[in-house]
């Protein structure tokens, strides 16, 4: 076994490579600067997002994956092969690689994963669903035939599963995720304050002032964005109340699939989650009062993940641990099962 395998959340909003032995060694944001005339990559990660918006005609800052899976291959390619790079530096042996999915995921996107990590210089590649990574990186004990839920809302998709004797129950992706909520306070501060902000400026507030259930003090935000009537700068302030409000129709997709993944569930293992609790991990379990919300529409006890952003490639890193025992391609039983 080689101490150089890795393993890698590869999210929509951001990328965090594990590297057996040293435990998460890259986090950085999932995007690409190209230069649109050769082709080339100007950089990646952090040094790309901070030109997210402010480049000029021949070079373009592009987010390669969109609401969980490949949305652009080459970039996608490129990005994993200078994130390898970085981490490992130069190696004469190619390290086997676990890749983390959505739970939800068809076979052509499963199989574009598996030929990116290749390509961009993988011995071997595996998959493993997020939700799964997510239950092991949250400290659960996911062998035993006991039954567990998994909230994992990223940047595309939001993960719900339940998982007993290492395999998933039952399941759903949805599309709705971090990246839903910083368009639904576009959305809003437009209609409601005639003003347009950005995408950054947006998730700043999603992370300052945002909430989902009413916090015991109201929190504000200066704001600035363009006046939509006179087309010139405004400076207004937002209040944590309206996120509410703004997060509204977001929030209650999530609380709906969440909902439906329980009505599927066989009563013994819900009688289990009410017992165990719900667990909430990646980054969008952050936003204020998403644990509150969900224990009170469901009355089951809900909990944030420690480090709920690192879970899902923690869950990756300590998977490496078992990947004799893995085949080629996603290593969810449940599904194989169901193929059978």
């Amino acid at each position: 076994m080689s101490s150089g395998d890795i393993g890698i959340d590869l999210g929509t909003a951001s990328i965090l490579v594990f590297v057996k032995g040293k435990g998460i060694a890259l986090c950085e944001p999932s995007v690409v600067a190209v230069d649109k005339m050769s082709g080339k990559i100007l950089a990646v990660g952090s040094d790309a997002q901070s030109m997210l918006g402010r480049t000029p005609g021949n070079i373009v800052a592009v987010r390669p994956l969109r609401e969980g899976v490949i949305s652009d291959y080459d970039m996608t390619e490129k990005m994993i092969k200078e994130f390898i790079k970085k981490v490992l530096g130069f190696r004469l042996f190619k390290p086997n690689v676990i890749i983390c999915i959505p739970s939800v995921i068809t076979e052509v996107e499963e199989r574009a994963v598996i030929d990116a990590g290749i390509q961009a210089g993988a011995k071997r590649v595996f998959l493993i669903e997020e939700p799964v990574a997510a239950a092991i990186g949250a400290g659960i004990d996911i062998s035993k035939p006991n039954g567990n839920m998994i909230v994992d809302i990223g940047g595309g998709t939001t993960d719900i599963a339940v998982i007993s004797l290492g395999g998933i129950v039952e399941s759903t992706s949805i599309k709705v995720a971090g990246d839903k909520f910083d368009e639904a306070i576009v959305k809003y501060i437009r209609r409601k304050h005639n003003v347009l902000i950005g995408e950054r400026t947006a998730e700043e507030m999603k992370i300052n002032i945002g909430c989902v259930y009413p916090r015991p003090e109201d929190k504000t935000m200066e704001v600035k964005g363009r006046c939509l009537m006179t087309g010139l700068p405004r400076t207004f302030t937002v209040s944590s109340s309206e996120m509410i409000e703004a997060f509204e129709e977001v929030t209650v997709k999530i609380l709906e699939a969440v909902h439906s993944v329980l009505e599927r569930t066989a009563p013994e293992l819900v009688g289990d989650i009410a017992t165990n609790g719900i667990v909430m991990t990646g980054g969008g379990s952050l936003i204020y009062g998403f644990d509150k919300l969900i224990e009170a529409k469901t009355g089951i006890a809900t909990r944030v993940a420690d480090d709920a952003i690192s879970c899902v490639a923690y869950g990756t890193g300590k998977s490496l641990d078992s990947i004799g025992a893995m085949q080629d391609g996603t290593m969810n039983l449940s599904r194989k099962r169901q193929m059978m």
